[in-house]
């Protein structure tokens, strides 16, 4: 068996830290797994940018409805007493602070908390940040989930982003596949490791001082 959480354990495990009740926004990627693990006993209600407010579970392909899709144009299904909307109401709701969480992707994180998750600067980028700005200045905690390191093991935690950047100090808790980190007053902050791996990988793999458990100061999550 191999050390780390699959992609599948990482949504699982960021699921476990959001409250019941929470109103949760999804970004692409990983991060739309989350939604098939929501913890026994707990209620999570799910957003998405294009009008959608009780989003549920992606359907199997005998139940796909084709007007019925997310804003990562991926189809998915509406909980009973689910809410339909203009996308202007949509981002009102982020842009006023009613959702209380949202799971991004990301290809960086800074130890100070900004995060870069739409371009790498390259000529055949995405021309604009999109909706994931209105989410990181709106919204009222923000998780990442990510790969510890890119495909060619460069570090995606690091001391200052590199790449253009979607929100400053705006990250509060990371998901990887080695590791759950903080992002803390003193910078990364060990949290939870992953099966198998250790604190010296993580801390090797990370391209910023990073904080055993027992140190620094504790973050607000409940």
């Amino acid at each position: 068996m191999s050390a780390g959480w699959t992609r599948e354990q990482m949504a699982a495990r960021a699921a476990r830290d959001i409250p019941d009740g929470a109103y949760v926004n999804l970004g692409i990627g990983i991060p739309e797994l989350v939604a098939q693990f929501v913890p026994e006993g707990r209620e999570f209600i799910y957003h998405t940018e294009n009008g959608l407010l009780g989003m549920g579970p992606p359907p199997s392909e005998e139940e796909r409805d084709l007007d019925l899709m997310n804003a990562g144009k991926k189809y998915v299904t509406a909980i009973p007493g689910a809410a339909y909307f203009h996308h202007a109401d949509s981002f009102s709701m982020i842009r006023g602070g009613h959702i209380d969480v949202c799971v991004l992707g990301t290809m960086q994180v800074a130890a100070n908390g900004d995060i870069a998750n739409w371009s790498t600067g390259a000529p055949d980028a995405i021309p604009a940040v999109g909706g994931a700005m209105d989410l990181v200045q709106g919204v009222k905690r923000i998780y990442v989930i990510t790969q510890h390191t890119t495909r060619n093991g460069d570090p995606k935690l690091v001391e200052a982003c590199s790449y253009p950047l979607t929100g400053a100090g705006v990250v509060s808790r990371i998901f990887t596949d080695l590791a759950v980190v903080d992002v803390t007053p003193d910078g990364f902050k060990l949290v939870e490791l992953a099966p198998g791996v250790t604190f010296e990988e993580v801390e090797q793999k990370t391209g910023a001082p990073i904080l055993p458990p027992e140190q620094g100061p504790e973050t607000g999550h409940e």
